[in-house]
């Protein structure tokens, strides 16, 4: 065991202090990672402020968008060594033995997998603490290569927000002539449109914030829709073949699913903590249309969006901070004051 320093939520809805831990020595397939930035996620308001279940593990140290540099290695790790560059998402174990574990789909382990943070250990049942910290021990398992072509601030959200983004979309095969709608312009929502484009979709970005439509354009939609205004919407109603909804609050999903072709799709990714309206069964049946969901992603599925990002230059639109402004922030989140995701430059801590 080694003492490590970070920020945390000692109780739910309590604001983040300073907090001393100790992290587990690494294992004979343990990674250790000097963490140099960390994303901060919606998830962390959320899970902090213990709005989307019972109470979660506390004291809780957020963050599961790290960047890093591996700083030593256990004797039975291949896949890294000392200076490597790399990047740890929102899962750290899995029970690796279930149908989905064997396919590559960790995120939707059967035994549930653990999470970066707020989770506990298998085998131990230690509490895990996240990349608001200055290094962390990972199973090799899952822990991810980061791209030269990268910035390291850039990637970190990449590791939630990229994968999370990245996923649906390449499981609904959207690609060259796929007309794609993106909703929320936000920190899942401006990837999806990056993502989208470099994939070779028609990309059509719906925002309620109208001085969001030039940055829409400049981040690759192809056209921007201010959802509230009806007579923009009427001319894309029935034109999509497949929508991303990014949006974490509650809202009316009838508005969107009009808009999508026969045997369209729409894959929500945002989980508000109030449930959306639930759409009308005619807008499903005249249309044979889906309403589907979609979780982060597998391990082998997140390198491989971050080689895609690497090769297509895609990083996130972020905004800097010290790890004493984390409080701050958070309050900035809730008024939807970033663009688009706030980082951690982990030398502050």
């Amino acid at each position: 065991m080694s003492r490590c320093t970070g920020y945390a939520a000692l109780q739910p809805k309590a604001p983040l202090v300073p907090f001393d831990f100790e992290r587990r020595a690494p294992r004979a397939h343990d990674v250790e990672i000097a963490i140099s930035h960390c994303g901060v996620c919606h998830s962390d308001l959320h899970e902090v402020r213990s709005e989307w279940h019972a109470r979660g593990v506390f004291p809780m140290v957020p963050g599961h968008e790290i960047i890093g540099v591996v700083q030593s290695v256990g004797p039975e790790v291949q896949e890294f060594a000392v200076g490597d560059r790399v990047g740890v998402g929102c899962m750290v174990d899995a029970c690796r033995e279930c149908g989905p574990c064997k396919q590559g789909l960790e995120q939707y382990c059967e035994r549930g997998f653990v999470g970066t943070y707020g989770g506990r250990e298998r085998g131990t049942d230690k509490p895990t603490y996240g990349g608001y910290s200055k290094r962390i021990v990972v199973d090799e398992a899952f822990v991810l290569h980061v791209p030269k072509a990268l910035d390291s601030a850039g990637a970190a959200p990449l590791l939630c927000a990229g994968i999370t983004t990245y996923s649906p979309l390449k499981h609904w095969r959207v690609g060259k002539g796929t007309r794609v709608g993106v909703v929320g312009l936000g920190g899942l929502g401006h990837v999806a449109v990056k993502i989208a484009r470099a994939m070779g979709a028609e990309v059509t970005l719906f925002t309620s914030t109208a001085a969001k439509v030039e940055d829409g354009k400049r981040l690759g939609a192809h056209q921007v829709v201010v959802s509230s205004e009806r007579e923009q919407l009427k001319k894309v109603r029935g034109s999509l073949d497949f929508i991303l909804n990014c949006v974490a609050a509650k809202h009316n999903l009838d508005t969107y699913m009009q808009l999508l072709r026969l045997d369209g799709t729409m894959v929500m990714v945002g989980l508000p903590d109030v449930p959306p309206d639930p759409p009308q069964v005619r807008n499903l049946i005249f249309k044979r249309a889906s309403l589907a969901g979609s979780l982060i992603g597998g391990i082998a599925e997140t390198q491989e969006m971050l080689d895609f990002c690497g090769e297509h230059k895609i990083v996130s639109d972020i905004e800097s901070i010290q790890i004493a402004q984390i409080n701050e922030a958070y309050e900035r989140m809730l008024k939807s004051d970033v663009r688009y995701r706030f980082v951690i430059d982990m030398a502050s801590l």
